[in-house]
C-alpha cells in the first residue's frame, strides 16, 4: 500500500502526502472546447498543477472569511472545477455541503441554510439565477462562487475571481496553505452531504476527516487483499473515468480513493457523454449505478434487432453462452470443453466488440446505489467485463461491502470492506460499525440516536442475510410489501430482474401493500421504445401514443409473464399500466442519483392503482 496515509490526520493532509509523491503524474483529465468550434479535448492537470489551483482556492476562501469547519456549498454537475472547490474548501478548514444541481430553487435554498453555508459554489449562471431567487431565505451566504458566468461586483464572483485573491495571498505568505492544513483535526466536519430524499425529507449527513481517512486506508487494504489473490484491483498507473454525480457519497467516495492510491481520473458528468468518452478515454475501472449498465445493455440489445433476424439470434445465442460461462466462474472454475470453444465463437461474434465500446482496457467496474440484476451482471460478466456490485449509505460514507474479483457472487454486495463489522439483527436489518460511519444527522434532533446506538452499531434500515460472508440485500424495510393475506413481498428484487427481461422499460413500480395482490406501473425507456417502434413500423407514434400502442402493451405483458413464470404465487404481477411518462427527477419520481422514489410515484399514480384493484382478477 502506498505510504500516502502515513502520519496524516485529514483529507488536506493525505492531499499533500500525494503531490509530494506524484506531484508530475497527471491527476485528472476534463473535456474542453475546442479552439475556433473544434471538436472537444481533454485537457490535463497534474497532482502539482491541482495543489496550486486547490491553494489559491482555499486562500482565496480564507480571504473571504472561511473559518475551521465553516460550511461553502457546491451546487454543479460533475466537472473538474467541482473537484477543486471541494479540495479547496477543506483545504481552508472547512467542510462542504453538497446540492445536486437538479434541485429546485427553494430545495437549494433549504439545503443551503440548513447547513449554515457562507459561500456556494454555482456551476453557471441557471444555479445562480435559484440563489438568487431564495436569496432572503439564505441569510448566512455572503458570496456566490460561479464557475461558468460573470461576477456582479457584489454577491456574486467568478472562480477566477476568487483564485486570483488565492494567488495574491500566497505570494505574501507562502506558508499560510500548509498552516491552515496542519491546524485540521481528524474529528473536524469535512463533509455535509444531504441523503437524496428517496423516502422523505433529505437529512444531513455529518462525515468528518477521520471518516474519509478509515475510507482510504480501507481502499488501500482492499487493493492488498485483491493482489494477494492473485487478481489486480486500483493502483498508481490505473485511470478512472468518472461520472458519477459528486454531490452524491458514491462519488465522493471515488475521488477519497483516488488520493490514497493515486491514480489518474477522467471527469465528464454528462452522462449522454459516457459511451462516446469511454472510447476516448479508455479507463481500467470505472463506477455506475445499475441504470447505466441496463441502458448500455438496452443499446446492445436495439443495434442486434435492427442488424435482423440473424444477427439477433447471434445476438441471444451470445448472451446464452456469457450466462453459462458467468455461473462457472462463479463457482470458481473456467469454462472447458464444448463451452470453452463456444465462447471463443461468442467472443470473436460479439463479446470483443462489447468490450470495445467500454474502451477495451477495463479490469473491473463497480455497481453501486440500487440492486444490479444478476442476469445483467452474469451478461457482462461472461462477456468479459467484471461488475462488481458493492454497497453503502451516505450514513457509512459509501464503500462498505464489494464483491471481491477473485470471489464474484451476483445477487449479494459481497464481503465488508475491511475494518467494517457486520450483524444481522433479530428481524433481519443489517447492522454495520466501524470507522465509516457517520457522526450523525445535522439540525435533526432525536434522528441519530434512532439509528446509531451507543456501541456504534449503525441500523441501515436494509434487510439482509449473510451467505458464507457475503450480504444479499433483499429489499429496504420500509419498502417491504405485506398483502392483505399477511405474504410478505420484496419490491426491489422483482423490479431489478424486470430490467433484464424487457429493455424497453426504465422502471417497474411494484405495488401491493395490504393489497389482495401486486400490481405494477410500467415506464418505458424513451430511447429504445423510440428504436423498437421503428422497427414494429410505429415510428410516426410519440411516446405518450406508444404508451397507449396495443403492440406495446402485448411486449410489456410478454416481459411480465417471464417475470412471473419465476415468482411465488404471492410475488407475481396480476397487472399492470404503462405510465403516460418516463420518471424523471424535475417530477420528483426518481432522485438525482437515479433511485425511484417509491411513495411519490404511488402517490401521483394512485388512481390508476385502484384502477386495477377495482377491477377482477
Amino acid at each position: 500500500m502506498s505510504n500516502t496515509l502515513a502520519s496524516v490526520s485529514s483529507v488536506p493532509a493525505m492531499f499533500l502526502s500525494r503531490v509530494r509523491e506524484s506531484g508530475d503524474r497527471a491527476a485528472f483529465r476534463y473535456p474542453v472546447p475546442g479552439a475556433d468550434g473544434a471538436p472537444e479535448e481533454w485537457a490535463t492537470l497534474t497532482w502539482a498543477q491541482t495543489r496550486d489551483r486547490v491553494r489559491d482556492i482555499a486562500l482565496g476562501l480564507h480571504v473571504l472569511g472561511v473559518t475551521p469547519q465553516a460550511r461553502c456549498a457546491i451546487a454543479s454537475s460533475t466537472r473538474v472545477e467541482w473537484i477543486l472547490a471541494d479540495l479547496g474548501v477543506l483545504c481552508a478548514g472547512g467542510a462542504s455541503t453538497t446540492v445536486y444541481p437538479q434541485s429546485t430553487a427553494s430545495d437549494a435554498a433549504f439545503i443551503t441554510d440548513d447547513s449554515g453555508s457562507m459561500v456556494v459554489f454555482a456551476e453557471n449562471e441557471a444555479q445562480v439565477a435559484k440563489l438568487t431567487e431564495q436569496r432572503s431565505k439564505i441569510p448566512g451566504v455572503s458570496k456566490v462562487v460561479v464557475f461558468d458566468g460573470e461576477g456582479d461586483g457584489d454577491w456574486v464572483m467568478t472562480l477566477a475571481e476568487l483564485e486570483a485573491r488565492g494567488a495574491e495571498i500566497a505570494q505574501e505568505r507562502p506558508e499560510l496553505f500548509e498552516e491552515l492544513i496542519a491546524s485540521i483535526e481528524p474529528d473536524h466536519l469535512a463533509t455535509l452531504i444531504y441523503t437524496s430524499g428517496s423516502t422523505g425529507r433529505p437529512k444531513g449527513v455529518r462525515l468528518d476527516h477521520a471518516n474519509w481517512l478509515f475510507e482510504a486506508e480501507s481502499v488501500g487494504r482492499l487493493s492488498e487483499e485483491v493482489r494477494e489473490s492473485g487478481y489486480e484491483m486500483m493502483d498508481v498507473d490505473d485511470v478512472q473515468y468518472l461520472w458519477l454525480p459528486l454531490s452524491h457519497v458514491f462519488g465522493k467516495y471515488m475521488l477519497v480513493g483516488q488520493i490514497q492510491v493515486g491514480y489518474e481520473t477522467a471527469v465528464d458528468g454528462r452522462v449522454d457523454r459516457i459511451v462516446g468518452n469511454l472510447a476516448v478515454i479508455r479507463p481500467t475501472f470505472m463506477s455506475a449505478v445499475p441504470r447505466i449498465f441496463e441502458k448500455v445493455y438496452n443499446g446492445v440489445v436495439m443495434q442486434a434487432k435492427q442488424g435482423g433476424a440473424a444477427k439477433y439470434r447471434i445476438f441471444r445465442w451470445a448472451a446464452g453462452v456469457a450466462d453459462r460461462v458467468a455461473r462457472v466462474k462463479e463457482e470458481g472454475g473456467e469454462p472447458r470443453g464444448l463451452l470453452a470453444l463456444q465462447r471463443a465463437v461468442a467472443d470473436r461474434l460479439v463479446f470483443s466488440r462489447l468490450r470495445e465500446l467500454f474502451g477495451g482496457r477495463l479490469k473491473f467496474m463497480v455497481s453501486g446505489s440500487a440492486p444490479l440484476a444478476p442476469e445483467l451482471g452474469r451478461f457482462f460478466y461472461g462477456a468479459g467485463l467484471t461488475i462488481l456490485e458493492g454497497y453503502g449509505l451516505t450514513e457509512t460514507s459509501a464503500g462498505t461491502f464489494v464483491n471481491r474479483p477473485s470471489e464474484v457472487r451476483f445477487g449479494t454486495v459481497g464481503k465488508p470492506m475491511p475494518g467494517v463489522e457486520v450483524k444481522i439483527a433479530e428481524d433481519g436489518e443489517i447492522l454495520l460499525r466501524g470507522g465509516n460511519v457517520m457522526r450523525g444527522y445535522h439540525n435533526l434532533s432525536g434522528a441519530t440516536e434512532d439509528v446509531l446506538g451507543e456501541d456504534g452499531w449503525f441500523a441501515t434500515g436494509d434487510i439482509g442475510v449473510l451467505e458464507n460472508g457475503n450480504l444479499r440485500i433483499t429489499d429496504r424495510k420500509k419498502e417491504l410489501i405485506k398483502t392483505s393475506s399477511g405474504k410478505y413481498v420484496a419490491p426491489q428484487g422483482i423490479e431489478s430482474r424486470f430490467a433484464s427481461l424487457c429493455p424497453y422499460a426504465s422502471h417497474l413500480v411494484v405495488h401491493g401493500d395490504r393489497r389482495p395482490y401486486c400490481v405494477a406501473l410500467v415506464a418505458l425507456d424513451p430511447e429504445t421504445i423510440t428504436g423498437w417502434a421503428r422497427a414494429h413500423g410505429l415510428d410516426s407514434l410519440d411516446y405518450a401514443a406508444l404508451t397507449k400502442e396495443a403492440k406495446v402493451e402485448a411486449m410489456v405483458q410478454e416481459a411480465v409473464d417471464r417475470l412471473n413464470a419465476d415468482l411465488p404465487r404471492h410475488e407475481t404481477v396480476k397487472k399492470f399500466r404503462i405510465l403516460p411518462h418516463s420518471l424523471s427527477v424535475e417530477e420528483g419520481e426518481i432522485t438525482p442519483s437515479l433511485k425511484m422514489r417509491r411513495r411519490a410515484v404511488e402517490k401521483k399514480y394512485e388512481d390508476l392503482l385502484e384502477e386495477m384493484y377495482e377491477e377482477s382478477v
